[in-house]
């Protein structure tokens, strides 16, 4: 396939017109108010999330759609309608209510990627309180830093992580009630009943058939929490990022523009909603716009991920760039084995998106991901690439209709097109967040200027796309150059050899830093010194010669957290003897 540096879109090629047809349009003549009717409001410019997520298609003829394809880690299935979801949840804020729960306090959910979460998450907005998510591999420590710090009320999680929880429950004098859900044998979780009523812990089914289906939602203020999510940073305790209720208005828009959700759609995000991600776009957003959700709780497998698009038609799929890599280093053949046909629209999210796998999503599907950059501070997208628009493969894009972004300096100057520096974007957008709990001074500090700093080294191009360089602190000085490790990293992954990559700057006595590559080999290539140097001299020809990495290591994987993101700065740490930080997000490593 030949490669031109833009991929160009012919909106007569889509099997689905664009929901947002010109970009250029839109966004000079763009409004926040004036896109507020495509949400539901109360009376005295109330809302609720929730409500427009679900409740809001459950009295329309989408009564009876299915919202919610479940397919557990045993390949049992459930679908759940959005009226089933509507009532449950209902339910479930009658359960909150119940035991006393008032608007603003915290109810955090320590489960797998299971319907009960989905119910329970969307009643505790319904509810007024705050919901709060926990990854289903946090171990003891990280539970106790994140529920003492938001002293939430209420726990719900299973049998299988009860155990992590009760070697800390002493230490949470704010945890008043444990609602244990089975995620197994929901069937006989009553019969159970006496066992945990001895350890004052609370049974989902059985609080959920003494409640009541009927629920007179929570009209909330725009500003009011609705939910938070807890963001590690390589020093110091996870800080609690607090979302609005307003926040549904750019995470439906967005996941209608940038995800190009429609009617008929079948989509599938395969973010675990203890990351942002899956509760801006795999609850909140998807739902808002009326789409048919797919959910696997299960693990990755390229074969069972192909089987899940096949299976369920899946028409809109939002993934990882991990996952695209290790799609990509199982190669195309097995593609060739399902049938695919039904998917019009693919996008990335967690990392920035290597142009090698921009391209590979054309040689397999005959369909380029569409990158987009946001973060869990900014609570949704803010600089994307859209159906309508021509892809640069390797840049985020362009900022979505009512978000100014820039590039500024370290005292937050705005700087012409072609200059690196800080990624910063104009406050106030909807889904902003509104504080870091309990630590205003952190929250302040993201600000300079009116401009939110968002830690991100860019450059804006002379077309108005914004292309990644790495995290402030990844930037690497070499001889006096700067070196983004996001540019090395994806020429080293157009290697054919490479499947992962990640490049740290190690102290040199000489250059003050040299590059120095981490690399997963795909399968059928063994490690030698021989490949080491055709590595290195194949970067040194796409790249700048200070670019290429001196040192290349081999390993058999790279350290990620959950989310499939690359950690580079535990490498580092490793590579010159410092300690590595907060752990707690990372995936097994």
């Amino acid at each position: 396939m030949s490669r031109s540096p833009v991929i160009k879109v012919s909106q007569k090629n889509l099997k689905t017109p664009p929901n947002l047809l010109d970009y250029e349009k839109t966004y000079r003549g763009f409004s926040w108010k004036e896109v507020e009717d495509e949400l539901e409001w109360f009376p005295g410019k109330r809302i609720n999330a929730a409500y427009n997520a679900i409740d809001r298609n459950a009295k329309t003829f989408r009564k009876n759609k299915v919202a919610l394809y479940w397919e557990g880690k045993e390949g049992e299935e459930v679908k759940y309608t959005f009226l089933e979801l509507s009532l449950l949840s209902n339910r479930f804020a009658n359960v909150l209510k119940n035991l006393g729960i008032k608007k603003g306090e915290r109810v955090f959910f320590f489960l797998p990627r299971i319907p009960e979460f989905y119910i329970g998450f969307l009643g505790t907005l319904k509810s007024g309180a705050v919901a709060g998510t926990l990854f289903s591999a946090f171990g003891p420590k990280a539970l106790e830093d994140r529920l003492g710090n938001s002293a939430a009320r209420i726990l719900v999680t299973n049998k299988k992580l009860l155990s992590r929880v009760e070697k800390i429950r002493a230490g949470l004098p704010n945890l008043e009630h444990i609602i244990l859900v089975d995620g197994e044998k929901r069937e006989d979780f009553l019969e159970e009943k006496i066992r945990y009523k001895k350890q004052k812990t609370l049974l989902f089914y059985n609080e959920l058939a003494k409640a009541s289906e009927e629920f007179r939602v929570a009209k909330m203020r725009p500003s009011d929490p609705a939910f938070m999510l807890y963001t590690s940073g390589t020093t110091g305790k996870p800080k609690g990022v607090i979302h609005t209720h307003y926040a549904i208005l750019q995470e439906h828009l967005t996941a209608k523009w940038v995800l190009d959700i429609h009617e008929e759609d079948v989509y599938w995000c395969t973010a675990d909603p203890g990351w942002v991600t899956g509760i801006a776009y795999g609850i909140l957003g998807t739902w808002s716009n009326g789409a048919s959700s797919v959910v696997f709780e299960g693990r990755f497998s390229p074969e069972k991920w192909y089987s899940i698009l096949e299976e369920y038609k899946v028409t809109v799929w939002y993934t990882a760039p991990t996952a695209i890599r290790m799609l990509a280093a199982a190669g195309v053949d097995l593609v060739k084995k399902y049938d695919l046909s039904s998917l019009r629209h693919l996008a990335s999210v967690g990392e920035p998106l290597n142009p090698e796998a921009v391209w590979w999503g054309m040689k397999a599907f005959g369909l380029p991901f569409h990158d987009n950059w946001w973060q869990t501070e900014t609570g949704g997208m803010l600089i994307a690439n859209y159906p309508c628009m021509d892809i640069k493969p390797g840049s985020m894009g362009k900022p979505i209709p009512g978000v100014k972004a820039g590039i500024v300096d370290d005292e937050g100057d705005e700087l012409p097109p072609g200059q690196e520096g800080n990624l910063a974007i104009r406050p106030d957008w909807p889904s902003m967040m509104k504080t870091i709990w309990r630590r205003p001074k952190k929250y302040q500090s993201y600000f300079i200027k009116n401009w939110y700093i968002t830690g991100d080294r860019a450059y804006k191009d002379s077309d108005g796309y914004f292309w990644f360089i790495g995290r402030a602190d990844d930037v690497i000085k070499t001889a006096g150059e700067r070196v983004g490790p996001f540019e090395v990293e994806s020429a080293l992954v157009e290697h054919p050899a490479v499947a992962e990559a990640a490049v740290i700057g190690k102290p040199d006595p000489i250059r003050g830093e040299i590059v120095k590559a981490f690399l997963a080999l795909k399968p059928g290539f063994k490690k030698s010194e021989r490949l080491k140097k055709e590595i290195a001299q194949f970067v040194k020809k796409h790249l700048a010669g200070h670019a290429y990495p001196r040192e290349i290591e081999f390993v058999d994987k790279l350290p990620k957290t959950r989310s499939g993101k690359i950690v580079r700065r535990i490498l580092k740490a490793q590579e010159i003897g410092l300690p590595v930080g907060d752990t707690s997000t990372l995936a097994e490593y």
